[in-house]
């Protein structure tokens, strides 16, 4: 299995605005609005995703919490050979 790139990484986050400030003003990173309103926020060529606890959207992790993540990765192998591969 061949891993290209990291496509995105969601955060569940207990106040979405709050975060949003912090990863802003303390780490320099955009805040970008997209969708019906949601928010990520961008870092040279990454995105990090943000739900809200509770709110989340699908696709989602199995429990979200506050401060859980979950990865979408990018790969170049067939999704076949991937699931065999993790299997």
């Amino acid at each position: 299995m061949h891993i290209t790139r990291l496509d995105h990484f969601v955060l569940t986050v207990k106040d979405v605005d709050a975060t949003c400030r912090f990863y802003n003003q303390v780490l320099g990173m955009e805040v970008v609005t997209f969708g019906n309103g949601r928010k990520a926020l961008r870092f040279g060529e990454q995105k990090i995703n943000l739900h809200q606890a509770g709110h989340e959207l699908e696709p989602k992790a199995h429990v979200p919490t506050p401060g859980s993540g979950d990865m979408c990765f990018i790969t170049d192998t067939p999704l076949a050979e991937v699931m065999q591969y993790l299997q």
